[in-house]
């Protein structure tokens, strides 16, 4: 290094290396402050909701909402409650096979015209409207199949919502397994069919199961096709998947805050903290399957 170079970098800046420098930390220190103010709001807001729903519905809850049917805008929420989990399990049931079947092929086989094809699907199936879905189950199972509102016909409508997204993670999941444990298990000779069933399935079990129930997550807070499609019961499943229909928690919230009576807005209170637990407890299990180490 010469003197001249030496000189240059030990000379104090400049005023217009000051201005450069102090614009940036003012970029820098405002960027913090609002996402700092960002990540606080949204906290607030959920915090809020949470608290709201848990104050609301823990006032409401009692042991007769377990025990007892609605009657009419009282009574309790015991055929909402079973409805709601028979028709997301059901809907789970249906959709699960069908879509980590469809995963497997997207993620092995999908580089032909079959392949794009059903990502392009997929990906416009997940942006329809579920009122959209809903009015075509109408169409289909209530009215064309003659299912009439019924357990069949919610279950099946919910399959389809739900489909899209267990394939795709599927199809991530398999797509982040070390293409080395493939080449590994094939020159060892094991065929296609194995190495799917032992080496890449397994590898992939935590992101596939986490799909899985988060698509039974979202199943649950559904109201809109369940309107075309399960209609509404006041009493207990009597074990009929058609021409009968069926209570779900989410018809009450949608219906029964409506009402001007106490009585209705205390069992739609319940239900909104029904349902706030079960996903969240979906959620969890999620989120404790997918991090769990082998």
């Amino acid at each position: 290094m010469n003197a001249t170079t030496e000189t240059e970098l030990l000379a104090p800046p400049t005023l217009a290396g000051k201005q450069i420098y102090l614009r940036r930390r003012i970029g820098g220190s405002l960027g913090w402050t609002l996402t700092t103010a960002a990540i606080a709001l949204l906290a607030f807001v959920l915090l809020y909701l949470l608290g709201f729903v848990l104050v609301r519905g823990a006032q409401a809850l009692h042991l007769d909402i377990f025990l007892t049917d609605t009657q009419g805008i009282a009574g309790g929420l015991r055929n909402a409650i079973v409805g709601s989990l028979l028709i997301s399990g059901g809907g789970v049931m249906i959709a699960a096979p069908v879509g980590i079947c469809a995963g497997i092929y997207l993620a092995e086989y999908g580089d032909d015209w079959l392949g794009r094809s059903g990502r392009f699907m997929s990906d416009v199936l997940v942006g329809v409207p579920s009122i959209v879905l809903g009015y075509f189950g109408y169409i289909t199972m209530v009215l064309y199949l003659g299912w009439k509102f019924s357990l069949a016909a919610g279950a099946l409508t919910l399959a389809i919502m739900m489909l899209p997204y267990i394939a795709r993670t599927t199809e991530m999941a398999l797509r982040q397994v070390p293409h080395s444990a493939r080449e590994a298990a094939y020159g060892l000779g094991c065929g296609e069919g194995r190495v799917i069933w032992s080496i890449l399935l397994p590898a992939a079990r935590g992101p596939i199961i986490t799909g899985v129930l988060l698509a039974l997550a979202i199943s649950l807070g559904e109201t809109a096709p369940l309107l075309y499609t399960a209609g509404w019961s006041n009493y207990l499943w009597s074990g009929q998947l058609t021409h009968e229909g069926v209570g779900y928690l989410t018809y009450v919230i949608w219906s029964f805050i409506g009402e001007p009576y106490a009585s209705a807005h205390q069992l739609a209170y319940a239900a909104a903290l029904l349902i706030t637990l079960m996903v969240l407890a979906i959620n969890l299990t999620a989120r404790a399957v997918f991090y769990r180490r082998p």
